[in-house]
């Protein structure tokens, strides 16, 4: 099987990484390792005999956690931080209009589902707003702010 690092090399996590009930001392669950943590492989391995594991020493985290190949980017590669994560509670900064027609009104709550990095290093979601039940939005991060937080331009 094909691996893309190598022992000693530096990775960078993309998505956060929870306790899958394998990591001793913490609650399933739990959170391990932050998104946008860089650490150095320090074993690699399978699951299943076609799954690439790396084990990764995240140094300021203090753990050394198993990641899956599409959970990681070369320490170097180009990195965008978001200021959103799966399942955040986030709030509509403007209406969102389609055709003339409000789907969602300025200041309606949503929930994360999804970040999303464009080529442009731009960061935008997918958003299930309540008051569209079955509906989700891809939305630009410039848009939202977190529930409970109001942007510099209010609500309107």
């Amino acid at each position: 099987m094909n691996t893309r690092w190598d022992f000693g090399e530096g990775v960078r996590l993309i998505r956060n990484v929870r306790n899958d009930g394998t990591y001793p001392g913490l609650a399933t669950g739990a959170p391990l390792v932050r998104r946008g943590s860089v650490g150095h492989v320090v074993d690699v391995g399978t699951f299943l005999q076609d799954q690439v594991i790396y084990s990764v020493n995240f140094l300021e985290a203090g753990r050394i956690v198993g990641c899956r190949e599409e959970e990681l980017i070369g320490a170097e590669d180009p990195w965008v931080p978001s200021r959103f994560e799966f399942r955040d509670k986030v709030v509509s900064r403007a209406g969102l209009t389609v055709k003339g027609e409000t789907l969602v009104a300025a200041g309606a709550v949503g929930e994360v589902l999804k970040v999303i990095w464009d080529e442009a290093g731009l960061v935008s979601y997918h958003v299930h707003f309540d008051a569209r039940p079955g509906r989700v939005f891809q939305i630009p991060e410039s848009t939202l702010d977190a529930a409970g937080e109001v942007s510099d331009a209010g609500l309107s």
